[in-house]
């Protein structure tokens, strides 16, 4: 029975490399997302902590709002979660694929 059952870390390492828990990610129920808390977020998925339907349900996202975050995160880094700059990443991310 073990075997079928999946282990997850009690820390990863966040995006600043300080180490996160259930216990340090934003509390449940967070509507005011800053570039730092959406990218704990996205580093709690990366490294197994939550799985996405888990922070799906856990913050009230949809899996297309989730997934834009980790786009945002592996193409621009913690810079790509700035909501002002989504537009400036996202054409400089499409002039790249170009070359």
């Amino acid at each position: 029975m073990l075997e079928n059952q999946k282990i997850r870390p009690h820390q990863v390492i966040g995006p600043l490399g300080e180490p996160l828990t259930l216990d340090s990610l934003p509390p449940p129920g967070t509507t005011r997302w800053v570039v730092r808390r959406k990218a704990e977020v996205v580093a709690a998925v990366s490294g197994g902590l939550l799985t996405v339907d888990e922070v799906c349900e856990r913050y009230d996202l949809t899996v297309e709002e989730f997934a834009g975050w980790q786009r945002a995160v592996e193409r621009s880094g913690m810079p790509g979660l700035r909501v002002t700059r989504i537009q400036h990443y996202k054409s400089l991310y499409e002039r790249q694929q170009k070359y």
